[in-house]
């Protein structure tokens, strides 16, 4: 009886060594690093790394000299280092562990309205900050809540902020962070130190593009990184994004211009060419030939009509009365797709307004 008891058991000890083996292998692959994208990558990881924004740098090493900080505004263009720079100071000033206990970041995808700001910021706001760094530097007695997108918060909500931010000035302070200045409330902007962020310039988009491509090993042109810093409109989030996606696929060939225009879903210089000689030609069947050939071909009428602007504004070939109409016709077609417009209807209703101004002179 004892020998067949024992049977099993020394059976069944190898099924579990072997699991055990096959977790301590699985926990082994886990500890690799996993792939992030690029833009997390290389964002700032302190205040010296952020690009450009000399005024907002300046203030923020004064106060991580130990000088106090104030509330903060951050505004400006996407993708120009506003979340960033605030994360980065945040990490100096708390260090790696006291970050997560000391700063509150709530995004445009949380709950914002007014009982969260009554309930979980206020709650936050009231607590004491206490503790001391782990390196021994000196940390500062208070927390920082950061809301970001903060054009997008109610005016109620915003109006209830205004109340806690002055209540809990010893103990917290607040960066609100947005696109549209106008769309925030003036008790919350006069109780700030306001900061503009710009949109990068060129050269330093050209510079961090470089510094990217040589880390990951990416061969790129420089007329491609050039036209890749004008695609993205002074982005550098936006720039960072379409050098991953084009080198991903690629898979180790050099980057071109044309594969920057495919990945950024800009539209061919010949193909608006074409669309402005069709017009030109005065015959409504081409133009619409013309114009479903362009939706096939699943391009956006929204970057139509950022390019065609850029292509009227500084062309010569048209007199400045054709051109009024134009642009007061892209402003129209504008906000009618930001509305939720048929493209396909508002592209035409744009061209043949066009087509009317060319041919009308001849």
């Amino acid at each position: 009886m004892q020998a067949f008891l024992k049977g099993p058991a020394s059976i069944s000890t190898k099924p579990v060594a072997a699991k055990e083996k096959s977790a301590a292998g699985s926990s082994g692959e886990g500890k690799r690093t996993k792939p992030i994208p690029w833009v997390e990558k290389y964002r700032p990881k302190n205040v010296d790394e952020v690009a450009f924004q000399d005024e907002v740098v300046a203030v923020l090493k004064k106060s991580l000299e130990g000088a106090d900080l104030p509330n903060l505004l951050f505004y400006g263009p996407p993708g120009t280092g506003k979340t960033s720079t605030i994360l980065a100071a945040a990490r100096e000033l708390f260090g790696p562990d006291l970050f997560r206990q000391r700063v509150l970041e709530l995004n445009a995808s949380d709950e914002r309205g007014i009982q969260v700001i009554r309930e979980k910021v206020k709650a936050f706001a009231q607590l004491t900050a206490s503790g001391s760094r782990s390196d021994g530097k000196m940390c500062p007695p208070f927390k920082i809540v950061i809301l970001d997108e903060a054009d997008s918060m109610t005016s109620a909500a915003q109006a209830a902020l205004r109340r806690t931010m002055e209540k809990e000035s010893k103990t917290t302070r607040f960066c609100l962070i947005c696109n549209y200045i106008s769309r925030i409330i003036e008790p919350l902007t006069s109780r700030c130190s306001k900061f503009r962020f710009k949109p990068l310039s060129d050269s330093i988009q050209q510079q961090r593009l470089l510094d990217v491509s040589e880390k990951e090993h990416v061969k790129i042109s420089n007329e491609a990184v050039s036209y890749l810093v004008k695609v993205s409109e002074g982005d550098l989030r936006k720039a960072i994004t379409f050098l991953q996606s084009a080198t991903r696929l690629m898979g180790g060939k050099e980057i071109t211009e044309k594969i920057i225009t495919e990945i950024a879903g800009v539209i061919p210089k010949e193909t608006i060419d074409e669309l402005l000689l069709g017009c030109q030609s005065g015959s409504f069947e081409k133009l619409e030939t013309l114009a479903k050939n362009l939706m096939n071909e699943g391009f956006a009428v929204a970057q139509l009509v950022n390019q065609l602007h850029d292509i009227v504004v500084e062309s010569e070939d048209y007199s400045d009365k054709q051109k009024s109409a134009i642009v007061e016709k892209l402003a129209e077609v504008d906000k009618c797709l930001a509305d939720g417009a048929d493209e396909f209807l508002q592209l035409m209703s744009l061209c043949a307004l066009v087509m009317q101004q060319l041919t009308q002179n001849t």
